[in-house]
């Protein structure tokens, strides 16, 4: 995995206050992602995808190959990503 698991648990926490409607989350939340390279966003998305049980943890190299050809959008349209990212980590 190429992204720290501080950076994932940054994007967990903003993750969560978007959800909570905190005044300048989405920006913040926005410019971490935009900040990111190519590698740590498919991460995410792998992460999410494994999290939400879309993949298994050893299927972790099909999760990331499939990641780095999504949008990040993906990630952005789930309404758990916090939960899902958190579920990722733990497997």
């Amino acid at each position: 995995m190429d992204i720290a698991a501080n950076k994932v648990g940054e994007v967990i926490l903003l993750a969560r206050e978007i959800a909570q409607e905190m005044a300048g989350a989405e920006a913040e939340f926005d410019g971490l992602l935009e900040a990111m390279d190519e590698d740590e966003r498919a991460d995410l998305v792998a992460l999410v995808w494994i999290g939400r049980g879309d993949f298994e943890p050893e299927e972790w190299d099909e999760a990331l190959e499939a990641a780095a050809e999504e949008p990040l959008s993906t990630l952005l349209d789930s309404q758990h990503v916090a939960d899902h990212l958190e579920a990722g980590l733990e497997l």
